[in-house]
């Protein structure tokens, strides 16, 4: 049995290969992420304090800030990506930061370094307000904070008309002082701030944002704020009048909004929008209302939102609406700008007329209760480039399997078939694949080949007949 001791280091040395795997963050850079391979958590565990340059991705990742670390840090000049993760970052709170002679000056701006990620430490601010403005010296141009607690308040006032090359910023899951009332510190950084491009606070249980950062942000145009606890009434005073002028994406899923109507009067002041993404919130849909969307917004994402009928109003210029994964049991959408429409894992029981969408070109429908597609829809689907309707209790009639093979036939499909289309009926043709149930004219409907035989071969007999009766006399004479 092991020593409680030893039974700690254990449960130590896991945590940090938990932290040596994942997560990776999720702001901006999100699909930028790297691999971390068991052998370096074994690394780690045999050297808690260094660093380790992985050449063939040019990421360094240090373990554990401290001064053994920065013995080792030199094997980070050739990154492109460093990532420090743990530490004991208060110690060196009260540690004098003199100004940076030439030589570091002109160290610090040969660094090819574009990103930096801080994981799993504690970050005083006084520390951070001190050091961020030596970044001005940098390429740096992402910034990223995971599972961090920020502590105390600093002093920003040498960050005053202080600009910097961070053009993304990101907090996944960190801790800190209600951001209302920190003013100050956002106007000492302004400069900084109004050339920031991307932000993101995920996971962060953020209740509100002050109008005060929106109207510094002026350059703006990617906000995530996914993960949150952000309420109904949380979105009018955060996108106040003057704030975010250039936002054009706004991710709001996963919080506690409720009300569309409410998140429509909430974001209607952003003159730039145009993505917004509201998934994973628990909408309700009142009656028509007069609020009006901005007029930019041109893709929108309300799918697992729990809806049971399109919202009304919809964005009037919207291009790309994707209701997936809720309660639909009927869709009537008339929007001449509507390119794309999905609407898979719903309720619905047929094609949604598209009669009044003039330039769609996707429409998916998987996953849903249609039956059959009837030949009226399949004359209109045959004009959209991709059409998706895998995963329904299709009828395999002759006219169910036969619309479908010849929407395959002509591509329009795509990924599913044939493989996830499959017949739910008739019993004959149970668990089929429709591909491979025979439509041919003469199978289906023989009447129309035999009949036109039969009118031939009795034309033919009269015309036989006729002939004989003619040439009967000549024969005589």
């Amino acid at each position: 049995m092991a020593e409680p001791g030893e039974e700690k280091k254990e449960e130590e040395e896991k945590e940090e290969e938990k932290a040596v795997l994942g997560p990776s963050w999720g702001g901006p850079g999100a699909g930028k992420t790297r691999s971390r391979p068991l052998f370096e958590a074994a690394e780690r565990r045999r050297n808690r304090n260094r660093c380790f340059f992985n050449r063939t991705q040019e990421f360094c990742m240090c373990y554990n800030l401290s001064e053994e670390t920065a013995g080792s840090i030199i094997q980070c000049l050739a990154a492109t990506v460093v990532e420090f993760w743990g530490g004991d970052l208060e110690k060196y709170t009260d540690f004098p930061i003199r100004d940076l002679d030439d030589s570091t000056i002109e160290t610090l701006g040969s660094l090819i370094v574009q990103k930096i990620i801080i994981g799993n430490v504690l970050v005083p601010e006084v520390l951070l307000a001190r050091v961020l403005r030596f970044f001005s010296y940098t390429h740096v141009q992402e910034l990223a904070f995971d599972s961090c607690i920020f502590q105390g308040t600093g002093d920003w006032s040498d960050m005053d008309g202080q600009s910097l090359p961070i053009l993304s910023l990101s907090f996944h899951n960190v801790s800190c002082a209600p951001l209302t009332g920190h003013e100050p510190a956002f106007s000492s950084l302004g400069r900084w701030l109004g050339s920031l491009q991307e932000l993101a606070v995920t996971d962060s249980r953020v209740t509100s944002l002050p109008c005060a950062i929106g109207r510094l942000l002026r350059a703006l145009h990617s906000l995530s704020l996914a993960h949150n606890s952000l309420g109904d009434g949380s979105l009018a005073p955060a996108f106040c009048q003057g704030a975010f002028p250039q936002l054009q994406h706004l991710s709001l899923q996963h919080n506690n909004l409720s009300s569309y109507h409410g998140v429509c009067e909430g974001v209607g002041l952003l003159p730039q929008l145009q993505h917004l993404d509201l998934s994973h919130n628990e909408l309700r849909a009142e009656p028509s209302s007069s609020c009006q969307w901005p007029p930019s917004l041109q893709h929108f994402n309300l799918s697992n939102t729990g809806l049971d009928e399109v919202p009304a109003p919809l964005p009037p210029h919207l291009q790309v609406l994707d209701m997936s994964h809720n309660h639909l049991h009927a869709v009537d959408i008339s929007l001449s700008s509507m390119r794309k429409l999905f609407l898979n894992q719903n309720l619905l029981q047929a094609v949604p007329s598209i009669r009044n969408c003039p330039v769609l070109d996707t429409l998916h429908l998987d996953n849903n209760s249609i039956s059959e597609l009837p030949r009226a829809e399949v004359k209109l689907l045959r004009h959209l480039q991709d059409v998706a309707v895998a995963g329904n209790p299709f009828s395999c009639s002759c006219s169910g399997a036969g619309g479908l093979q010849a929407l395959a036939a002509m591509g329009h499909l795509g990924l599913g078939w044939p493989g996830d289309y499959r017949c739910h009926s008739p019993e004959q043709y149970r668990g089929w694949q429709v591909a491979q149930v025979p439509v041919s004219v003469m199978h289906c409907d023989p009447a129309a080949v035999v009949a036109p035989i039969c009118v031939a071969l009795a034309l033919l007999a009269g015309a036989g007949a006729v002939y004989v009766a003619r040439t009967r006399p000549c024969h005589r004479a």
